[in-house]
């Protein structure tokens, strides 16, 4: 009886033991912990005065669905109007920092208002937004968030091919954006300055089939952001108006989370 007794005991010491460590086990699952993540906005230069895009909030969501739902506001430090070409020559504007669940990430989005505005030759003219108005810039992002990370995430706005002039003569401008999403931990970028006159540079290299540009801002600094870990042919080509041949820079190493910066070049006749 003795016997029987103390093995009862030791089956419901077991027992007690094993189901608080699948309590354990099941609560540490259950808590995903958080990830900082930090949005910010840059710009190549493009040909006018200003670019005034108003962002009033920041939203991300956690698949890649198309429908509109379960998008969730992470906030913007100062919502109001940004002058994209304030942000050339590797100058950044930082949007929103903030403690979300770890997990998957799908997609990140800009909320626009209504105050934009494009300056050419001294005139202000409207920046039409038609699709952008209603449901926001979008950008796919796919990348999984590990608990007690912080990811920074920077919007490459690309002004000079995301501003489109209406035919017909009617002054009118739509904003077409094309973006570039970079994770600065998992890719570098290449910056530098020309010398070549009053004339403005197209900086450029090829990662794959994609050719990563920016044009020289008016100190004649350029910065390509989003350049993977690897060795690249860096090409800078002047006006096509000018007289000046482009200038082929080879083996320009990159190394993720680093600027790799080539100084200053000039370029001759």
């Amino acid at each position: 009886m003795k016997n029987l007794k103390k093995n009862l005991f030791r089956f419901f010491s077991i027992l007690v033991l094993s189901v608080f460590a699948l309590s354990c086990s099941d609560s540490d699952e259950n808590t995903a912990g958080t990830s900082r993540i930090k949005v910010g906005i840059t710009d190549n230069p493009g040909d006018y005065d200003a670019v005034n895009i108003e962002i009033l909030d920041v939203k991300i969501k956690n698949s890649n669905a198309t429908d509109e739902d379960d998008w969730i506001s992470i906030g913007i430090a100062n919502p109001g109007v940004y002058n994209l070409l304030d942000l050339t020559g590797g100058v950044t504007a930082s949007l929103s920092d903030s403690q979300i669940p770890s997990g998957y990430l799908g997609q990140i989005r800009l909320i626009l208002g209504e105050n934009n505005t494009v300056v050419k030759n001294g005139i202000t003219y409207p920046l039409n937004t038609p699709s952008a108005q209603q449901s926001g810039l979008k950008l796919q992002v796919n990348q999984t968030l590990e608990p007690n990370f912080t990811y920074d995430f920077l919007i490459d706005f690309d002004v000079n091919h995301s501003i489109v002039l209406q035919a017909g003569g009617s002054g009118n401008y739509n904003l077409h954006p094309v973006l570039r999403i970079i994770t600065t931990a998992n890719s570098g970028s290449i910056s530098g300055a020309v010398e070549v006159g009053d004339y403005q540079v197209l900086a450029s290299v090829m990662v794959g089939a994609t050719e990563v540009t920016a044009l020289t801002d008016s100190q004649g600094v350029f910065y390509l952001h989003g350049i993977p870990a690897g060795t690249y042919t860096l090409t800078l080509t002047p006006d096509p108006t000018s007289t000046f041949t482009p200038l082929v820079i080879e083996n320009v190493v990159v190394v993720n989370g680093v600027n790799t910066d080539i100084g200053t070049q000039t370029i001759s006749d």
